[in-house]
């Protein structure tokens, strides 16, 4: 997904694009994977001071549940990163830095042949781990 669609989105369904919500867009955009939200908060700080945890986590939310934003459990942490809805792929996930790598193949293909007589709805398939660059760190 890339920023005009997003932006696109929120208009669709009703919501401002304000400033904040604009930069919070921009921030995953410009980021290779998965962050955190002390890692938008940092961001955003450098621009507009101190920011209300409840703001940032609202916000992630409604990214979440309009589709513009993945959530996914790192550490113990949720954490976010923009939706890439072009096709349907799996995830490599650095541990360390959050990076991600795209995986192709989907083991649901064959699972999903074993499960007759059930309708499956949704899946997520992740591989958790460190990349090359967090390996040699």
């Amino acid at each position: 997904m890339n920023l005009q669609d997003a932006t696109n989105i929120l208009k669709e369904k009703g919501y401002k694009t304000t400033g904040k919500r604009k930069d919070i867009l921009e921030f995953f955009s410009s980021e290779d994977g998965y962050r955190c939200a002390k890692d938008l908060i940092a961001y955003l700080e450098n621009k507009y001071g101190a920011i209300s945890f409840d703001t940032i986590y609202r916000n992630l939310h409604l990214y979440h549940q309009l589709g513009i934003l993945e959530k996914t459990n790192l550490n113990g942490e949720k954490h976010f990163r923009l939706s890439c809805s072009h096709h349907h792929h799996h995830h490599f996930i650095c541990k360390d830095c959050g990076k991600t790598k795209e995986i192709d193949i989907c083991p649901m293909d064959t699972a999903a042949a074993k499960l007759t007589n059930y309708e499956i709805d949704d899946h997520k398939f992740e591989i958790y781990g460190r990349c090359p660059a967090c390996q040699h760190a």
